[in-house]
């Protein structure tokens, strides 16, 4: 069991970050190039590998701050070139043209990924381009003679390493496309199918649904002996533009991450998946005071730490309301109807922001 979280764990990882780690490997692909090249004495592809490294580190750099597109663009760029490149000086046979098929995954991956409807025949046309690609130098230099010879000895490694790195490629990104697609998708829609009506679990985020979660609420309300506590209806802000922009798998996981975030910050205390983008907090034997700083904590905590999705940083804020028992109170609906209608509130008013009584002073949000 612990190995298959592990293994889980490695897969999300490398699922959410896969054009980093494409773009490092690739950078470690040139190093281990150059140093071949070095040590076979060809200077045009020494000069070459030591621009591809260049330019890899700062397709580093790009991805780090999701600038995703240029990133694609430069990988399919640079492998064609250089396979060109590397053809024309150590001819076919040293098996430079598998280079050109290693980068057929990351097209179609990567492309699934960027590229959504009528706009995926760009990622056609890159597949077409790759293989004319490869007819016309396989037409050019079959029999051509390269400018440099290798000897046996690093003609042998030349062809070992590019048919790994082709191998490679495709095994890995063949691993994620499956675990991706089998495990996180469809396993979820069976899970789905299966959970009965009245579970009391929300399946996205493991926290309790309505039904789960007003018993507690009930119970707190009439439990007289300690009926002290505090009630936070939480909303994300700008939940539709975030799901317009990243697609509803960037929504899921922003809520999931947020989710995480509360779970960590609210130890203790019962939390509920009211509904979409709505989460409500059940604080036993807090007062207003007390509920009032965690929520403010709560709410710079979520901004400060935004969800990587896919190498890019998704900036969420919540808008809280809140409301602390009283004898008013019967019902466990009408306090959280109280603790909804000041979140409301501080959506009216600017959004990311802490609401527990009827006026928003102006200084709350600072």
């Amino acid at each position: 069991m612990k190995e298959r979280n592990l293994f889980n764990r490695i897969m999300h990882f490398l699922v959410h970050n896969g054009f980093l780690f494409t773009v490092i490997v690739m950078c470690l692909v040139h190093a281990s190039l150059l140093l071949i090249m070095i040590l076979a004495k060809v200077t045009p592809l020494i000069q070459f590998n030591v621009l591809s490294v260049i330019v890899y580190l700062f397709c580093i750099m790009l991805c780090k701050f999701g600038h995703i597109m240029p990133v694609y663009i430069s990988i399919i760029l640079e492998v064609s070139i250089y396979t060109v490149f590397s053809t024309y000086h150590i001819g076919l046979n040293k098996g430079s043209y598998c280079f050109l098929f290693s980068i057929v995954p990351i097209i179609l991956y990567f492309g699934s990924f960027l590229f959504k409807g009528a706009k995926r025949w760009f990622v056609a046309l890159m597949l077409i381009l790759n293989f004319s690609l490869y007819v016309v130098l396989y037409i050019m230099f079959s029999h051509a003679k390269p400018t440099y010879e290798f000897t046996p000895l690093f003609e042998g490694i030349s062809v070992i390493f590019s048919t790994f790195v082709m191998v490679f490629s495709v095994f890995f990104y063949n691993t994620l496309y499956i675990y991706s697609s089998e495990y996180e998708k469809t396993d979820l829609e069976l899970l789905n199918k299966q959970l009965s009506a009245d579970a009391k679990e929300d399946v996205l985020t493991n926290l309790l649904n309505r039904r789960g979660f007003l018993p507690l609420v009930k119970e707190c309300i009439n439990d007289k002996k300690a009926n002290h506590f505090c009630i936070a209806f939480c909303d994300i802000d700008n939940f539709k533009r975030i799901n317009d922009s990243y697609g509803h798998d960037g929504g899921d996981e922003v809520l999931r991450h947020i989710t995480q975030l509360i779970k960590r910050e609210m130890h203790g205390c019962e939390i509920c998946r009211w509904g979409g983008e709505e989460i409500v907090i059940l604080m036993k034997d807090y007062d207003m005071e007390v509920a009032k700083e965690k929520m403010e904590y709560l709410r710079k905590c979520i901004e400060s730490n935004p969800t990587i999705f896919y190498n890019r940083r998704i900036v969420a804020t919540i808008t809280i309301g809140l409301e602390e028992n009283s004898e008013s109170y019967h019902d466990a609906e009408e306090i959280i109807k109280t603790a909804d209608e000041r979140m409301y509130m501080g959506k009216q008013h600017g959004k990311n922001i802490v609401v527990y009584e009827e006026e928003i002073h102006e200084d709350q949000s600072e």
